[in-house]
């Protein structure tokens, strides 16, 4: 009983750090203010992944759906399928919690100032908490992000408070930075250094480099990759794949 119940306690853990990767901009842990243009649609198709010694969790199948619902203004939906195992137990698979937010971009980007927004989102506990397949509770993550361009570059970051009552868990801050190039027509490349607070009892913060990038197929549609490992706390592995459609 005592090594089903650490399993639990690593297995949501796990989903909380991927709920992180989840909510972030594609295939990167750290997010930007840029919305969805008005109108306009974006989906996801992908997997994630995060592997310790202890165990891993494996997110996907998984659909993310944008829509840019009023100018500046974005529409934000996540649904998951989760795979957990390790820590001696059997695996489990199953509908993870669904996610929703609303980005919005109040500064726009001049020659001397960054695009500047928010991005609210809230976790809905869809998933089996019992099974490690989710939180059990609701929580939120509340971030401001910034945004610059130079050319053939880009760099954007920021951070904010995640907030959650769910039962072991417990708030915590985050944060990260990008910087990305784009190689041609069709490739972009970039890397990032994210840092966590410890998201449970007994857990502890983390940082993390992650390397990624895009390559865009033809005008509506682009694979998306990424892989890192953390560089301080627990030591775990990170990986995003992933097809991009816009229209």
């Amino acid at each position: 009983m005592k090594q089903l119940s650490k399993y639990i306690m690593l297995a949501v853990g796990l989903s909380l750090l991927l709920a992180t990767r989840t909510f972030a901009g594609p295939p990167y842990l750290t997010d930007d203010p840029e919305p969805v243009e008005f109108q306009y649609w974006e989906a996801y198709l992908f997997a994630n992944g995060v592997h310790t010694g202890d165990g891993y969790n494996i997110n996907g199948p998984a659909a993310e759906l944008n829509y840019g619902a009023l100018p500046d203004t974005q529409l934000h939906l996540v649904v998951p399928m989760n795979t957990v195992g390790g820590g001696g137990a059997p695996s489990a698979s199953g509908l993870g919690d669904t996610g929703f937010g609303i980005k919005y971009r109040f500064v726009h980007e001049t020659n001397g100032w960054p695009q500047i927004g928010i991005f609210p989102m809230v976790e809905l506990p869809t998933g089996d908490a019992g099974r490690g397949l989710g939180n059990g509770r609701a929580w939120f993550r509340l971030p401001l992000w910034l945004q610059k361009s130079f050319g053939p570059w880009t760099t954007y970051g920021g951070g904010g408070m995640a907030l959650n009552s769910a039962p072991g868990q417990r708030d915590h801050p985050f944060g990260g930075w990008l910087l990305q190039r784009e190689l041609g027509e069709h490739l972009t490349l970039g890397g990032e250094l994210f840092a966590q607070g410890a998201a449970a009892n007994g857990d502890r913060a983390f940082a993390a480099i992650n390397l990624g990038g895009s390559y865009k197929l033809s005008e509506h549609f682009s694979l998306l990759f990424s892989a890192g490992h953390t560089v301080a706390g627990s030591a775990q592995t990170l990986w995003y794949f992933g097809l991009y459609s816009t229209w």
